[in-house]
């Protein structure tokens, strides 16, 4: 049987099958589930300051008390933090899986307090899940790229446990911006974030959410970069994320040279036991092409490795379905 143990920032996996940042993994519960269905790995549900923020603003709308207003906000922001940091160490205490909270916070103060009360609650690693909205259109994309580097630097020099950053897409130049993470010293990135997108009710004309689950197809947003970033950025190790549903997906990503994938919407689709198909498919992948551990195969496919790069580099149809009317 093939070895499928893996390395992801610097811990030991089981597997290269991570769970990722949603309502699969905010109790104990589900994640002892998850161990058992097979997971390596657990990223937490992310802890969002703004969401606390909006949370304590409801609360505050239906208080005639002016002066209790600070008292109420502290006490709900620092309640909802011992929850999480609660649910860490209950996880540590529960499961024999690295344990990876994730955070998305608004002031640097925040980022930097929470990452080291997460350290000391026992997390195994962080994921700094940041997006950071261009909304003012007098300001340079230097400017916001400055902000997630700002976030990085102070994170990493308050925690001694390793750091990734959930990235999107919508970088002028990525390469450049996980260059310049990793020389902050970050260990890893997750390709990419899976963002809250609007839609449109025509029916109703209001603005609603559109549909939160990725498709297969929505392998094609990371399996270019990951390709161009894992040997060309050696120093951070890659989780690819989104649209990843079967063992195909994941053996697909590994070739392009992820360390690890992220698993959430054919866990909402198909339940837990789609770990266990999903292992079972890269098993058989596996001895199919005679590779015994996930090293040998890994990368195969990458920048570097393919004969013709370009085919990373090529964004129009035209070379390859010009002839389709």
């Amino acid at each position: 049987m093939p070895n499928l143990k893996t390395k992801y920032l610097g811990l030991n996996l089981k597997n290269p099958l991570i769970v990722s940042s949603s309502g699969l993994t905010n109790s104990v519960d589900k994640i002892k589930k998850l161990q058992d269905a097979g997971a390596g790995a657990v990223v937490l549900k992310s802890l969002f300051e703004e969401q606390i923020n909006h949370e304590t603003s409801d609360i505050l709308r239906y208080n005639d008390y002016p002066e209790a207003i600070d008292y109420i906000r502290n006490y709900a922001k620092s309640n909802s933090i011992e929850e999480y940091l609660e649910l860490i160490e209950k996880c540590k205490k529960s499961t024999d899986i690295p344990i990876i909270p994730s955070i998305n916070c608004i002031s640097i103060t925040d980022w930097t307090s929470f990452a080291k009360s997460a350290e000391n609650a026992g997390a195994d690693a962080l994921e700094l899940n940041v997006y950071i909205i261009p909304t003012n259109k007098f300001e340079k994309a230097e400017y916001y790229e400055n902000k997630y580097l700002e976030i990085v630097r102070k994170v990493k020099s308050i925690v001694k446990i390793p750091v990734s950053i959930k990235l999107g897409y919508h970088f002028t130049n990525l390469l450049n911006m996980a260059e310049q993470i990793a020389s902050l010293g970050v260990n890893g990135v997750v390709l990419f974030n899976r963002f809250y997108e609007p839609d449109i009710d025509i029916e109703n004309m209001r603005i609603v959410a559109a549909d939160v689950f990725s498709s297969v197809a929505d392998i094609r947003h990371s399996l270019r970069w990951v390709g161009m970033l894992s040997n060309r950025i050696s120093k951070l190790d890659i989780s690819a994320s989104t649209g990843i549903h079967d063992g195909k997906g994941v053996v697909k990503q590994l070739l392009a040279g992820a360390a690890a994938v992220q698993l959430c919407s054919t866990l909402y689709k198909n339940g837990f036991e789609q770990i266990g198909v999903i292992l079972s498919e890269l098993e058989k992948w596996m001895e199919f092409k005679g590779f015994t551990n996930i090293n040998d195969f890994k990368g195969k496919l990458n920048y570097q490795e393919i004969k013709n790069p370009a085919i990373y580099e090529r964004a129009q149809f035209m070379k390859y379905f010009s002839n389709i009317e």
